[in-house]
This record gives structure tokens, C-alpha cells and sequence, in this order.
């Protein structure tokens, strides 16, 4: 087996699994509906439902570490960070939502750092990595703006935001099932 047919072989097996993508972007996006549609959301709900974000955020980075071929640790260590923010979460979702709250600008700004070495570790073979890379600017600009709050202002912009983080992730995942899809059918026809 040459390395062409070999790496067809990878990118192939790897393209099949493109619908993943699909139902991830289509969970993200459920998720952002949900968040946006609050007006008077209980705490705890909030925090059940940024738990569970989180989680599949970190599920999602452990399943890229096993198809990657290179910075495999990267994703694990961004995958294990956030299925622990998950788990604590999901502890105790009242207290969540507060502490939540208080932390936003930090959280915001390591996920659009994630999006965006993201973005960079994927620059060869995405040729749609600034979309990546603009979302993870914009996420590390939120996290500044909103570290800089009242707790109130924090607490109400936790919901909208989150609801964007959502909403961007899940709108970044089916972009990337159409390309994994559109890179199998370039590599069987070769």
C-alpha cells in the first residue's frame, strides 16, 4: 500500500464519519435555541444545561484526538478541561450558575483561545480555518468585555452568551461535516 492510497484510505474512513459533525451542529444549535428562549429560566436549569455544553464540547475534543493524526494531545487536554468544567457543573447547577457567572470572561476567553489554535492546527487542511479563527477572536473579545462586569450584567449576559457559544460552535461543526463529506468524495474519485 503506497502512502497515497493509504492516506486515502485515513481520509475515507475519517469522511464517513462526517454525519457526526451533522448531529453535533445540530445539538449546539438546539442547545442555543433553548438558552435564548429563557426569560425567567431557573438558575438551575442554566447550569444543567451549561453542564451538559460543556460535556459534549469535551466528548467532542477526546473524539478529534482519536481521528487526528497530529496534536492528539491537544485535543485530549482541551476535551478532559472541559468535560471536568461539565462535571462541575452538573454537581451542583445553582451554585453553577453564580460561580458561572462570576467566571465568564475567563471561560469565554479559554474557549476562543481553544477555537483558535483550533483555527491554526487545522490550517493546512481546512481551507475554511479563519471561520475558526474569527469565532475564536471574537469569543477571546467577549471574555475580556464581559470579565469587566457586575455580577447582574454578568448573570444576564451568561445566558445570551452562552446561547452564542452555542449557536457559533454548532454552526462551525456542520460547516465542517460538509467539508470532511466534500474531502471523501475529493479523495475517492482519486
Amino acid at each position: 500500500m503506497t502512502a497515497q492510497t493509504a492516506e486515502q484510505q485515513v481520509i475515507e474512513d475519517v469522511s464517513k464519519w462526517g454525519w457526526l459533525w451533522l448531529v453535533f451542529g445540530a445539538l449546539w444549535i438546539i442547545i442555543a435555541l433553548v438558552i435564548l428562549q429563557f426569560e425567567s429560566a431557573s438558575v438551575r436549569t442554566v447550569g444543567i444545561l451549561i453542564g451538559l455544553m460543556f460535556m459534549i464540547a469535551g466528548a467532542q475534543y477526546v473524539v478529534i484526538g482519536t481521528l487526528a493524526s497530529g496534536w492528539k494531545w491537544l485535543w485530549y487536554v482541551f476535551g478532559i478541561l472541559l468535560g471536568v468544567a461539565g462535571i462541575v457543573a452538573l454537581v451542583n447547577p445553582s451554585e453553577t450558575f453564580a460561580v458561572l457567572a462570576d467566571m465568564l470572561g475567563f471561560l469565554f476567553a479559554l474557549v476562543g483561545i481553544v477555537w483558535t489554535v483550533e483555527a491554526f492546527a487545522t490550517k493546512e487542511d481546512n481551507e475554511l480555518w479563519w471561520l475558526g479563527l474569527i469565532a475564536g477572536i471574537l469569543m477571546i473579545i467577549l471574555g475580556f468585555w464581559t470579565g469587566g462586569q457586575f455580577f447582574i450584567t454578568k448573570a444576564y449576559t451568561l445566558l445570551v452568551f452562552a446561547g452564542i457559544w452555542a449557536l457559533m460552535k454548532g454552526i462551525l461543526d456542520i460547516v465542517r461535516a460538509f467539508q470532511i463529506r466534500k474531502l471523501g468524495k475529493i479523495s475517492a474519485s482519486l
